[in-house]
């Protein structure tokens, strides 16, 4: 199995919008830029582990979920749908 950022990004956007926050909340309470926020979102931008580990604990999820998440999601269709 091979890291996707794309799918990564998929799976925070998709997390963001589950608790209503915006790109500008959650880069805000990650202290990530929004526009890296986007970049990594877009999968423009592979986030390294300090960035996804304050984006999980911007979210109240332990970096471990977003792990699982991104594993399952490459494993069952290649990360094709969100």
């Amino acid at each position: 199995m091979h890291y996707d950022c794309i799918v990564t990004g998929r799976i925070i956007r998709k997390l963001r919008q589950e608790k209503a926050l915006s790109q500008e909340v959650l880069s805000g309470l990650a202290g990530i830029s929004r526009s890296h926020l986007a970049m990594i979102e877009s999968g423009k931008k592979s986030a390294n582990v300090n960035t996804l580990w304050s984006i999980a604990d911007a979210l109240h999820i332990p970096l471990s979920q977003i792990i699982l998440m991104v594993e399952n999601k490459i494993a069952s269709d290649g990360g094709k749908q969100p």
